[in-house]
């Protein structure tokens, strides 16, 4: 889930202040006047970005073709020298979006570079942090976030982790008053408490919802932050058992470093050409999905057709992977490849 759900909120994220210092700032108040003839924004995204940026600048009318592309090292992850060099080319408003926990390799990007490039250049920085923000919760893990406090807004979901519904999405905003100016409903038979108690339509684009968050609540409430911290460990060392177990078998090559919840698994036999290497690994995937002990799916990843093993489920044990792994090995080893 991305963190501007809404046009409105989108387009207060991109200023990166409130309307009073919108205005102040760049002579246009996002709220009031909309984006017709305001200063061009700049969003500035890795090359391996998620696709719901991309849909949420369709949405928005901004364009997903608009973005300026910064280069990544081979796990994905966007370089912080191309990043500055980027924000040193560009004027006017710029959102800078970072991600931790790309999709396929499970890499972060370096957020205490980006986050101080961002800041020197006076940029707004999200971070799109949809299963990977929780590495924060571990004391293991939590190297791979150093540098999310520069950030201006977070976003990460709750079902890939936690194992709650998959509506469940979390938003964070270092900027209160900045989140509640894009959101907030006025209307004369909304009556205020003189304590102004908290209104979920002040911060969501819904004046009416379900307790979305219940779930959330109650699961955190249940674990606390050592369970959370658990539930993360227990998901990278099942996702590097997997790996392991994999890779010392022939015909078998892991393409990412495996250093979160993320295995990206190839099957080239002797002689394959790369057209024959990713019809092989479709065929295994395909076969696995038949053989139903494990359900994955294929990605292409730098140009090259691989399956994505992705351990997210609360459940899932060390017995869980050997199985797996087993039945991904079998399914192999039996394989017919389409010509």
């Amino acid at each position: 889930m991305f963190v501007f759900r809404s046009p409105e909120q989108w387009a207060r994220g991109l200023i990166g202040c409130t309307p009073e210092q919108a205005r102040a700032n760049t002579g246009w108040d996002v709220e009031a006047d909309g984006l017709f003839e305001a200063p061009p924004v700049n969003v500035i995204v890795g090359e391996e970005a998620h696709t719901t940026i991309f849909v949420s600048l369709r949405m928005l009318g901004l364009g997903a073709d608009r973005v300026v592309r910064v280069g990544v090292d081979d796990q994905g992850r966007m370089r912080a020298d191309e990043l500055r060099a980027t924000l040193a080319r560009v004027r006017g408003p710029t959102i800078v979006c970072a991600q931790v926990g790309n999709v396929n390799s499970g890499a972060f990007d370096p957020l205490r570079p980006i986050g101080d490039a961002a800041r020197a250049a006076g940029a707004w920085l999200h971070v799109d942090g949809a299963f990977g923000l929780w590495a924060a919760a571990s004391d293991r893990l939590r190297h791979n976030v150093d540098g999310i406090e520069l950030a201006h807004s977070w976003a990460t979901d709750a079902h890939k982790t936690l194992n709650v519904p998959h509506d469940c999405g979390v938003v964070f905003c270092a900027d209160a008053d900045a989140q509640r100016s894009a959101m907030n409903v006025t209307a004369a038979y909304l009556v205020r408490g003189v304590d102004e108690a908290y209104n979920a339509y002040d911060w969501v684009p819904e004046s009416s919802r379900s307790a979305r968050g219940l779930g959330v609540y109650a699961a955190l409430r249940t674990l606390g932050r050592a369970g959370v911290a658990d539930l993360v460990d227990r998901y990278c060392r099942l996702a590097s058992r997997m790996a392991d177990r994999l890779r010392v078998a022939d015909g078998v090559e892991i393409l990412n470093d495996v250093g979160f919840t993320q295995v990206l698994v190839r099957f080239p036999a002797p002689g394959d050409d790369a057209a024959a290497a990713d019809r092989r690994t479709r065929a295994v995937a395909a076969a696995v999905q038949r053989d139903g002990t494990c359900w994955l799916g294929t990605t292409t990843w730098h140009g090259v057709v691989a399956i994505r093993v992705s351990i997210s489920n609360a459940s899932t044990s060390d017995g869980d992977i050997d199985r797996s792994a087993d039945a991904i090995l079998r399914c192999a080893r039996a394989v017919e490849v389409p010509a």
